[in-house]
């Protein structure tokens, strides 16, 4: 989740009086991993870029570290309960240049997403997620994912995590990335065309993560993701692009008091 101090401090201050009281009374434990990851450039991107892979995790005493799957956006639970979650969630998507798209087509600028998740725990292996977000500038959609994480772990001493992965968008989103304007067929000799909303792409993303000792551990991921619908059959990802979308990264580790 890319988690923020500053959104577990307010977490912190939300939670019943009677609980914290009792939580304080154990020292608090952060782990801080950092990395770099190589994620497409744009949606529909055939060419990739590095990017920081970042996560900080915090814990009380012997409490285990919350389970963030490394594809899941930055944010915090605002409200949380035994197996549910809920809180605000942002990310960013990379600027699409027009050179990006054979100097021919419309550049999307790079894009700020603000919204939020929910989850649920729906057992002690598998976590259920949803989250939505809306493009404050560039693109200016809404997109969101739907995932599912199926989680094996030795507390904090080792983790695995696979699952399935929706991606959606709407009609803007789907516009800025994959629709062709007349203006922009005269310009490219690529046929107009109106990429509607809808499933985006599905995939599956995989995790791991090995505590070498007390203080130090290893992180990584690998992710895949097929272009479906109106995104796959768009002409700008068979002219410039790829229907294919892989992430990878991967991050040392380490854990203070």
């Amino acid at each position: 989740m890319r988690t923020l101090i500053l959104g577990l401090a307010l977490f912190a201050a939300a939670t019943p009086l009677h609980a914290q009281e009792a939580k304080d009374e154990r020292p608090r434990r952060t782990r801080v991993g950092l990395g770099p990851q190589l994620v497409p450039s744009f949606p529909g991107s055939d060419s990739y870029q590095l990017r920081p892979f970042i996560d900080v995790s915090r814990a009380r005493g012997d409490d285990d570290f919350a389970f963030e799957a490394p594809d899941e956006s930055a944010g915090f639970p605002a409200f949380r309960s035994e197996r549910f979650s809920a809180g605000p969630a942002f990310g960013f998507e990379g600027k699409r240049r027009s050179r990006d798209v054979g100097g021919v087509l419309s550049e999307v600028g790079f894009t700020v997403e603000l919204g939020g998740f929910v989850q649920y725990q729906l057992t002690d292996a598998i976590r259920l997620r949803v989250e939505g977000r809306k493009g404050l500038n560039g693109h200016k959609g809404l997109t969101g994912m739907v995932g599912a994480d199926y989680v094996l772990r030795d507390h904090d001493k080792w983790l695995i995590s696979i699952g399935p992965r929706v991606t959606l968008a709407d009609n803007r989103y789907m516009d800025a990335y994959f629709s062709l304007t007349p203006g922009d067929a005269a310009r490219s000799g690529l046929p107009v065309y109106d990429a509607k909303g809808g499933v985006q792409m599905v995939g599956a993303t995989v995790g791991v993560l090995r505590q070498l000792n007390d203080r130090w551990g290893v992180s990584g991921y690998a992710k895949y993701d097929r272009l479906v619908a109106d995104a796959a059959d768009s002409p700008v990802v068979g002219a410039f692009g790829s229907r294919n979308q892989f992430s990878a990264g991967a991050a040392l580790s380490y854990t203070f008091d």
